[in-house]
């Protein structure tokens, strides 16, 4: 089943299809190459909407959760992928511990996520198991899931060098907490073990502006090799700091910020003889927003807006000045059976494995489909299907489509692999 698109499959997104099948060599060398002088994150997804006249992705998460959404067909490539990056960072790699988020007893799609986790690496030749560092967790606790499956949390012991459990002494840490709440004591000073991703790739650290910076320098080279404006998968952005919504001078910065990207955007639809009116979506700058998200196509009661926004949120609080990332909104022109369908792709070191749309029945074509009540479909891969069909007509095949979102989604795999070593402190400690 492929989503498709409300607008007619032609120009610049079908153009760009063929230009990247025509120069599939060229893209799978630049990515080689690539990885000879940079190293991927241990695994990721990036979430990317597809405009009808522009691709790009607006989300790249280093802690990828919705692992169970993928299909049979596609575990074989996640277990294989798997076992390239375990060997590459550790071959004599025996014991893996996952550590998943805390305050999870509840969510049974969670918990799902880490049992498919815990079953590709054991497909992968490791002895798998779940370490848990929230308080909460004080013994060993088993979770039945809907499906039969059980998902066992044990609480995990930190001596003084090293972090495993009762009986059990990992040589891999693999984290999937994205330390929004900050990094805990008992994950610092751990040099024996390897801990995947770093501790450095949490929001405690990370920020989305210099993710997107480093995203638009990849973009440019990628563009240029490509021959193609890098607009085409890249969301302007720009940063709006100290912001906040307690008074109008303290909603300036945003406020600039909103303006500048928008006059921007308008040039672009200007150059493309787009229609459509541009839009920004605005978010906190450090990934823990609280689920304050604005979509705005102007500045008109900004305040009043955000004010609104934050007082949804389930983390609301009194306004306090923060960075904000404006992003240049694009539109989600993919339906499936009139919901927004937007691709998410999967990729864990530097391979594609699968994918899926997130789907949402209530959400206009710019806000998205990320919002509570969003069910998941498969991409369509097949045995049959997985590699691209060069010689179909542009718009017309589904893994030309997916080819295309799987070089995209790799694009802001690389720009989160210059994001790491550029936050990475034992580098900037060489510098």
């Amino acid at each position: 089943m492929v989503p498709h698109l409300i607008t007619a499959l032609t120009g610049p997104i079908n153009e760009l299809e063929q230009r990247m099948l025509d120069a599939m060599s060229a893209i799978e060398r630049w990515f080689r190459l690539e990885w000879m002088e940079h190293t991927p994150p241990f695994y990721s997804s990036v979430d990317l909407r597809n405009a009808g006249f522009k691709l790009a992705p607006v989300e790249t998460d280093l802690f990828p959760q919705g692992w169970h959404n993928l299909t049979p067909e596609m575990l074989p490539l996640a277990v294989q992928a798997a076992m390239a990056a375990i060997e590459k960072i550790c071959p004599e790699a025996r014991n893996l511990l996952i550590v998943p988020e805390n305050h999870v007893q509840g969510s049974s799609s969670y918990l799902a996520d880490v049992a498919q986790l815990q079953r590709i690496f054991n497909l992968a030749g490791l002895n798998v198991r779940v370490g848990s560092i929230d308080p909460e967790i004080r013994k060993s606790t088993p979770f039945t899931l809907p499906d039969g499956q059980t998902v066992v949390l044990e609480p995990v012991v930190r001596t003084r060098r090293r972090l495993g459990l009762k009986n059990f002494d990992p040589c891999t840490i693999l984290l999937n907490n994205d330390l929004a709440a900050g990094a805990p004591g008992i994950l610092e000073e751990i040099y024996e073990q390897y801990l995947l991703p770093p501790v450095h790739a949490g929001w405690t650290v990370r920020r989305r502006s210099r993710h997107f910076q480093s995203y638009e320098e990849v973009a440019k080279r990628f563009g240029k090799m490509l021959g193609i404006d890098h607009w085409l998968i890249h969301p302007i952005c720009a940063l709006a700091q100290g912001a906040h919504s307690g008074s109008a001078a303290g909603l300036e910065p945003l406020r600039v910020a909103v303006d500048t990207v928008l006059a921007k955007v308008r040039r672009k639809y200007k150059e493309y003889g787009i229609a459509e009116k541009p839009f920004v979506v605005v978010r906190a700058d450090n990934g823990d927003d609280g689920d304050v998200v604005l979509t705005l196509r102007d500045t008109h009661d900004l305040q009043a807006q955000l004010r609104e926004a934050e007082a949804r949120a389930p983390k609301a609080a009194a306004p306090a000045a923060q960075d904000w990332l404006v992003q240049e909104g694009v539109l989600t022109q993919e339906r499936l059976h009139d919901a927004v369908a937007e691709p998410v792709v999967y990729m864990m070191d530097r391979y594609v494995v699968g994918g899926v749309y997130r789907v949402h029945a209530a959400s206009a074509s710019g806000g998205g489909a990320r919002a509570p009540g969003s069910s998941y479909v498969p991409l369509a891969f097949e045995h049959s299907t997985h590699l691209p069909q060069p010689g179909v007509r542009p718009g017309a095949s589904a893994p030309n489509r997916f080819y295309m979102y799987g070089v995209v989604a790799r694009v802001a795999m690389l720009a989160a692999s210059y994001e790491l070593e550029a936050t990475d402190p034992e580098m900037r400690e060489l510098v």
